[in-house]
């Protein structure tokens, strides 16, 4: 969903600016140590579930972390022409699922931000499973709950080690995003398909 369908710079804004920010407000403490302390988790914590977990970072840093989301909700947007390939898509002989990290209150926040929710058929959070994405063993409990064929399913992200995982659990269509913040670098190296725009996928009407 994060880098995918919807631009990235929301989430990379909230975690690197926002919330920094809101967290020296709180605690009375300067922008450079906020930052600090902030970014000793974020590396301890990348690629596991916690990192996802509103309730783990809402009770890790007493902030209500939907509240200071819904903050900067504005910054909510899709990727170019992500809206028009789903359009497209749902309207196909397709089954169009989300498969997120996102925990389900941030999915909530994008589907109130967003008509994304009009386009999918099912929702599925690591969250449900209590596996994250970059763990295979996520697409083998996904797999039984939902039956897909990973010869045939094409999958979507923007996370290089998801990616990998997703491999090691049998998908093979497998594309990486090339630009998943609007304002960030352009990915110019991976080991699956770039995808520079969904208007190169767009489905033939």
């Amino acid at each position: 969903m994060d880098g995918t369908l919807l631009d990235l710079h929301f989430d990379n804004y909230f975690w690197m600016q926002h919330l920094p920010k809101r967290f020296a407000d709180t605690r009375g403490m300067t922008l450079e140590e906020s930052n600090t302390f902030l970014s000793k988790y974020f590396r301890d914590l990348k690629g596991t579930l916690n990192w996802y977990c509103f309730d783990y970072w809402s009770d890790l840093l007493d902030m209500d972390l939907i509240q200071l989301k819904h903050e900067v909700k504005d910054k909510i947007a899709y990727r170019p022409f992500a809206e028009e390939f789903l359009s497209a898509i749902s309207a196909g002989p397709y089954r169009v699922l989300l498969v997120t990290n996102s925990h389900r209150a941030g999915v909530e926040i994008k589907m109130q931000c967003t008509n994304l929710g009009d386009y999918i058929d099912e929702v599925h959070t690591s969250h449900d499973f209590g596996l994250p994405k970059e763990d295979p063993e996520f697409w083998t409990a996904l797999r039984n709950k939902v039956h897909f064929d990973p010869r045939s399913t094409v999958f979507f992200d923007d996370n290089e080690d998801v990616l990998h995982s997703a491999k090691k659990a049998g998908l093979v269509h497998l594309i990486n995003i090339v630009k998943p913040d609007s304002r960030g670098p352009m990915r110019v190296k991976s080991d699956y398909p770039l995808l520079s725009s969904f208007m190169d996928v767009m489905p033939s009407s």
